[in-house]
């Protein structure tokens, strides 16, 4: 269970952090005054900010000319709204980088980002599909929810959360929304593949079931109900197809055997099966009836995510499901040029990449302003203006 997932330095204690890593601002908006709680990402201004930036959004002071604060101004009916994530290891972004294990690339430069790595998990939230907002260092490139959302309406600056942990589906008590004085907030529930994957020699077994599924939800969803300002959003995601995996992975060489062309991803899933830390038994495995099993409860969760979506109703927002766009990212993919296997991070041969996540933020995306425009908010017609008087509103 999720316990603590916050950030380590934080003096004001409003869940918000000055420091990149250990939970800091690569997984939550940065915190623009560590010495007072009242200020932070996402919260409705205080008093249009005429005196101080309340909300951390780079958006304060009054316009010379009319004596408007330009919080006031730009953003009073822009319907601002941050972007929660809820999810696992593939949300949080998990990634080792493969020039530490291949022999040809191997050198002291290969490892200058250890440190960084290893305090934020060996997860990259910065680059991530939902939260991401710098420039990819580990490939490919950044595309997001939240940078989309941003450059939708700037007065959203800096309001994202990025709740997510590597090997669990159960959060708790780390969201930071005010009910009564934040704004909105969007939040995706992503499990992809946690209920279906264990390193567990009866994987079936210890899959989560439709009945525990419903359950778990409906109970976080409650939980978000008592949380999220009203006009909130939640968008559940439904569990990935993990065949896509071996089907495009398993005769192929894993970065330590790339040197040698000796150990090849079906032999790295067995070792890890046989060592019983396989992330995933049911699909990281030679056995294609084993495969399919999986699949299948995959699909059985997501319809349970499914009916939630259509039948269950909640005060404080309204609630959609969407199918996981991997099959609809493996033809964009292709039509750029790539290759299936570039999908998948190589070193774990299981999460999706860099890639992957920007093409996936950009199907979602669509999905969203084609069926429920209302998610995303009006475009904000300040924007120039915004960007002209505060540039990059204090970046990131």
């Amino acid at each position: 269970v999720m316990r603590n997932k916050l950030p380590f330095e934080d003096f004001d204690g409003d869940k918000f952090s000055t420091f990149p890593t250990l939970r800091g601002y690569h997984w939550r908006g940065r915190d623009c005054n560590d010495k007072n709680k009242t200020v932070y990402p996402g919260r409705r201004p205080d008093n249009w900010d005429v005196e101080s930036d309340s909300n951390c959004n780079g958006i304060w002071g009054v316009d010379p000319k009319d004596g408007i604060p330009y919080e006031e101004k730009f953003c009073k009916d822009a319907d601002s709204q941050g972007v929660v994530l809820l999810g696992d290891s593939a949300g949080a972004h998990f990634h080792i980088p493969p020039e530490w294990m291949t022999v040809t690339q191997m050198s002291a430069k290969s490892f200058a980002n250890l440190p960084m790595a290893f305090t934020n998990e060996l997860d990259w939230p910065q680059f991530s599909e939902i939260t991401g907002f710098l420039n990819s260092t580990i490939g490919g490139w950044t595309d997001s929810l939240y940078l989309r959302l941003r450059r939708r309406n700037r007065c959203n600056h800096r309001d994202l959360q990025n709740i997510s942990q590597n090997g669990t589906c159960v959060f708790s008590f780390s969201l930071a929304r005010n009910q009564l004085l934040d704004n909105p907030a969007i939040v995706i529930y992503a499990t992809i593949g946690n209920d279906v994957c264990n390193g567990n020699r009866d994987t079936l077994a210890h899959m989560t079931t439709p009945k525990e599924m419903l359950s778990n939800v409906v109970q976080a969803l409650r939980y978000l109900d008592s949380r999220l300002p009203n006009g909130s959003h939640v968008i559940l995601t439904g569990l990935v197809d993990g065949r896509f995996l071996w089907d495009n992975l398993h005769d192929r060489y894993h970065p330590l055997g790339q040197l040698n062309r000796d150990i090849t991803y079906s032999q790295l899933y067995s070792f890890l099966d046989c060592l019983q830390v396989s992330p995933c038994s049911g699909w990281l495995t030679p056995n294609e009836t084993l495969r399919n099993l999986t699949s299948e409860r995959a699909l059985q969760l997501s319809n349970v995510l499914k009916e939630i979506a259509r039948s269950e109703k909640f005060a404080n927002f309204d609630i959609f499901y969407m199918d996981f766009p991997l099959r609809q990212t493996a033809e964009e993919w292709r039509k750029m040029g790539g290759e299936p296997w570039q999908l998948i991070e190589p070193v774990d041969g299981f999460h999706p990449s860099q890639i992957a996540a920007a093409i996936g933020t950009g199907i979602t995306w669509e999905k969203a302003l084609q069926e429920w425009p209302q998610v995303l908010g009006k475009e904000n017609p300040f924007n120039d203006q915004i960007e002209a008087i505060f540039k990059d509103q204090g970046g990131h």
